[in-house]
């Protein structure tokens, strides 16, 4: 199952195309971000694709597959290639990835070294987070969060 959240915490479940659409039309301002989730109970770990509206007007895109290992990240102008990309992705596509460059990083999520107290590995860094919304959790009990590069 699909579930639509922005950073409102309005939530659709099982979002249509239109739907997701909108949603994505509606970022702005104190809504800049949305994520959609798969929820499928056979696949462990956390699987989503996030987008964030820039305060430069840019979209930050993030998927994740699974595990923090498959976190990946990209950038563009165009509102309408994260629109693809959204659909693509929420429609299983095998090639909604393609019109991108994307960027691995999943070093961003590792576990700290030794010396210092290690936090779970499928838990996000705390810098970066723009927001945490604790009362919305993944199905693997990670919060949602979309990240910011600084």
């Amino acid at each position: 199952m699909l579930i639509a959240t922005n950073e409102r915490g309005h939530v659709v479940k099982r979002p249509s195309k239109p739907a997701i659409g909108k949603m994505l039309a509606d970022l702005q301002r104190g809504n800049a971000h949305l994520v959609l989730e798969r929820l499928d109970t056979g696949r462990p770990g956390s699987w989503y694709i996030q987008v964030l509206l820039r305060e430069n007007n840019t979209f930050q895109l993030e998927y994740r597959d699974g595990v923090r290992e498959l976190h990946f990240q990209t950038q563009t102008i165009s509102q309408e290639k994260v629109l693809g990309a959204l659909l693509g992705w929420a429609g299983t596509a095998p090639d909604w990835q393609d019109c991108f460059m994307w960027n691995n990083i999943s070093e961003q999520f590792a576990p700290r070294d030794s010396a210092s107290p290690e936090r779970p590995s499928s838990q996000e860094p705390p810098l970066a987070r723009i927001r945490t919304d604790p009362g919305r959790q993944r199905s693997d009990g990670t919060n949602h969060t979309v990240t910011k590069l600084q």
